[in-house]
């Protein structure tokens, strides 16, 4: 990919290129507990975005994307965003790098990648972290990683609309080979944790559905947690989020608050105490442990959060009997994506063979599946 996209790009342009390459990532527990300032725990993964820039001498900004086979000719003083979508994600990058002051000149750029997209391993976020990492190394800005982590998520909610965490952006940016990310979204403050999977292997079940509950629940559900705060809070002062909340403070005001609200805080508070705990299973290379956590999480993301829908379900009770899968959970937003599963690795073409067959009979869907390992963070790469 590396000498493809540096090939691509000389075709273009006819000068050598430096290239950079930002991971996708997977998120082991904590799902919906970023926006409420809780603990996640993604990790990098081994399918990137890779970018090829060089300066230009005038003031134009010159994108090619080789999965559209397109081009995008812009100003360096007239960035705005495109009526394509793929272009938005390089120039919010701009925009928040001029936003904040660094001073950009003209530049060409050639896009490419092998993260599947549409399958929860957050594209968009590698997209801007390796533009974010090239622009800051070819015109030398001087930005270190946690400062180009919220300029990426500013760059996603300004020019792409869509109003996510940091997770995404810090997992891309920060990833680290056989270690997880334990990090705390109040603070930003974060933790390796080793993430030796010994005979497992990570595998992704795609459903192959979206449904289109995603984005309106997902604001939902935000304003219910929220709701959840704001009545805790008035007998306690000192709770400014659910990650303030423990279950015997939840419980003493379950009579104040509406039960689908309840619910939902229930959720987010166990689910901040299942990563905690799931740190320590890592420690110790528990994945028994860890697998039961992943399971779960699933029930509560399906009964409490209510974020699941059936092929998801179908996904992971399928795998629930199986002894040789330590663990399997929806990841993601929900209403459709992966189901993310620790198989052992001499069961895992026997049982991608199997749920395959079962997945298309019961939903008349195909399943798609991804092996992937954890992997280090945005970087440059070699050419050579």
């Amino acid at each position: 990919m590396i000498k493809k996209i540096a090939n691509i790009f000389f075709e273009k342009f006819s000068v050598q290129p430096e290239v950079f390459r930002s991971p996708g990532r997977i998120n082991i527990l904590g799902e919906h507990t970023d926006y409420n300032e809780g603990f996640v725990l993604p990790a990098a993964i081994d399918k990137n975005i890779y970018v090829a820039i060089s300066k230009r001498t005038d003031n134009e900004v010159h994108l090619f994307a080789c999965d559209f086979n397109e081009y995008f000719i812009t100003g360096i003083g007239q960035i705005k965003p495109a009526d394509k979508q793929w272009p938005n994600y390089i120039l919010g990058v701009v925009y928040q790098l001029q936003k904040n002051g660094h001073s950009i000149g003209g530049f060409n750029l050639v896009i490419d990648g092998d993260i599947p997209i549409g399958a929860g391993l957050s594209s968009s976020a590698a997209v801007e972290c390796a533009t974010l990492f090239a622009l800051n190394t070819v015109f030398n800005l001087g930005l270190n990683k946690l400062q180009m982590a919220p300029l990426a998520q500013k760059a996603e909610h300004v020019y792409a609309g869509v109003n996510c965490g940091i997770m995404d952006q810090f997992a891309s940016l920060f990833g680290k080979k056989e270690h997880a990310i334990k990090l705390d979204c109040r603070n930003l403050h974060y933790e390796y944790i080793p993430a030796n999977m010994g005979d497992y292997k990570i595998i992704l079940l795609n459903t192959n559905v979206k449904h289109n509950l995603a984005s309106s629940e997902y604001n939902t559900r935000r304003k219910q947690c929220e709701e959840g705060v704001t009545i805790i809070s008035q007998n306690n002062p000192l709770v400014k989020s659910l990650r303030d909340v423990d279950m015997n403070m939840l419980n003493k005001h379950a009579a104040l608050l509406d039960p689908v609200v309840f619910k939902r805080c229930k959720y987010v508070v166990q689910e901040n105490e299942r990563l905690l705990g799931a740190c320590e299973d890592l420690k110790l290379s528990d994945l028994q442990a860890l697998g039961i956590k992943m399971y779960e999480t699933h029930e509560g993301l399906r009964k409490d959060y209510e974020v699941s829908c059936k092929e998801l379900d179908f996904l992971v009770n399928y795998v629930k009997a199986i002894p040789s899968v330590a663990g399997a959970r929806m990841v993601g937003g929900g209403f459709g994506g992966c189901t993310i599963n620790l198989i052992h690795k001499e069961a895992v073409d026997k049982i991608i063979n199997e749920i395959s067959a079962a997945y298309e009979t019961a939903m008349g869907l195909t399943l798609t599946t991804y092996r992937v390992t954890i992997e280090d963070g945005t970087a440059a790469c070699n050419i050579n």
